[in-house]
């Protein structure tokens, strides 16, 4: 299964986007249920096929979801790889209980729970918004025990101005849970829209002191129209322990008449296949454009990377992805991915095909208005 392990993480690279930023939010009067289903190839034969089932219901204030996913066994045939079911149900007005659990498959074929995560969260007066989440992983018996456990705090605390302070929970060793990140977000929104956001992580030492490990700190601001522009720059300590920016992130985004353009600059002081610190430069450029006409929506995303081999060279193409959903009119569509990477002498390859079928509405209603984040 390693050749089946590669390809699950490079979905995760490759398919960073879903198949078309489309409608997503759930209406809560509607779209009850749902299901898809994606059958993943490499033409190449690289890796394993595998075929993935996904399922949403929700009845009464309680959701359910379940993703399936399989894999051709050694006799050809697919078998269960893993197994993540999802249950929301709604406590009371202001708090909803999420339990996941993530199971794989042992040596006979059984469904084997590999982690479970429970989230309680709670909207309270003033805005102020509570989220507990805890992260338990079988021990040596099979009984759950807690590894992780995070508690984030987030409230409005003055006209524009909201603050959220997160702390990360590690097993010590000791058969307790120790303090080991914390986080500090804050985002001031201006009169004119643009927004300031600042996010530190500490980390802590084991003998009572708190580190900081990252700073973000940027800037939103509007460009007119539905256009915006977001800059973020990112700090480390150096050498002597001071901060300074390693990277700097800059996202431009516009939509006008069923189209939406995206791009996603990385500037940084680490240049593949170059040593020691030239200052911030140009590594990576991510460009998306959605298209949304007769009837369906497409989208096609390209990323552009340094040459290690000659940086000085500038960028070139290192993948391109190619995402169309078609709804059919009764109430399901058919979607396909395919990804090419590019080698060093600019030859594509095919590297991956993704077809499904889904009834999920927030796929199948192509939304014209909404443009995506910029990152």
């Amino acid at each position: 299964m390693n050749r089946l392990l590669a390809w699950a993480a490079f979905l995760s690279i490759a398919i960073s986007t879903p198949l078309s930023k489309l409608t997503t939010a759930q209406d809560a009067s509607r779209d009850k249920s749902w299901s898809s289903t994606r059958q993943q190839s490499d033409p190449n034969g690289a890796v394993n096929p595998t075929r993935t089932t996904e399922t949403h219901s929700e009845s009464n204030g309680r959701t359910v979801e379940a993703t399936t996913m399989q894999a051709v066994g050694p006799d050809g045939r697919y078998v269960p790889y893993s197994q993540t079911e999802k249950e929301s149900v709604r406590v009371d007005a202001n708090t909803i209980r999420t339990v996941e659990r993530t199971y794989g498959t042992g040596p006979d074929g059984q469904k084997v729970l590999v982690q479970q995560t429970q989230e309680e969260s709670q909207s309270l007066p003033g805005g102020e918004q509570k989220v507990a989440r805890t992260t338990s992983s079988p021990d040596a018996n099979g009984k759950l025990q807690m590894v992780r456990r995070e508690l984030e705090d987030s409230r409005q605390v003055s006209t524009g101005v909201r603050e959220t302070n997160t702390t990360v929970y590690s097993a010590n060793g000791n058969g307790g849970m120790s303090a080991a990140v914390q986080v500090h977000e804050r985002e001031t929104q201006a009169s004119d829209g643009s927004v300031q956001f600042s996010k530190s992580t500490q980390l802590a030492d084991g003998a009572g002191h708190w580190n900081v490990s990252e700073v973000r700190q940027g800037t939103i601001k509007p460009e007119g129209g539905q256009a915006s522009r977001k800059e973020e720059d990112i700090l480390r300590p150096d050498a002597d322990g001071k901060l300074a920016v390693v990277e700097r992130k800059v996202s431009k985004q516009s939509s006008a008449a069923g189209e939406t353009r995206a791009t996603n600059e990385t500037y940084s002081t680490n240049v593949p296949g170059q040593a020691g610190n030239e200052g911030l430069q140009l590594v990576q450029r991510e460009s998306t454009v959605q298209r949304n006409a007769s009837g369906r929506a497409s989208t096609v995303r390209q990323v552009e990377g340094a040459n290690p081999g000659n940086p000085g060279d500038g960028l070139r193409v290192t993948q391109q992805a190619i995402d169309i959903v078609h709804p059919d009119g009764r109430g399901s569509a058919e979607q396909k991915s395919t990804v090419a990477t590019f080698g060093p002498d600019g030859q594509g390859h095919t590297a991956l095909v993704d077809i499904g079928n889904t009834s999920n509405p927030g796929v199948v209603r192509v939304d014209t208005q909404t443009a995506p984040k910029a990152k």
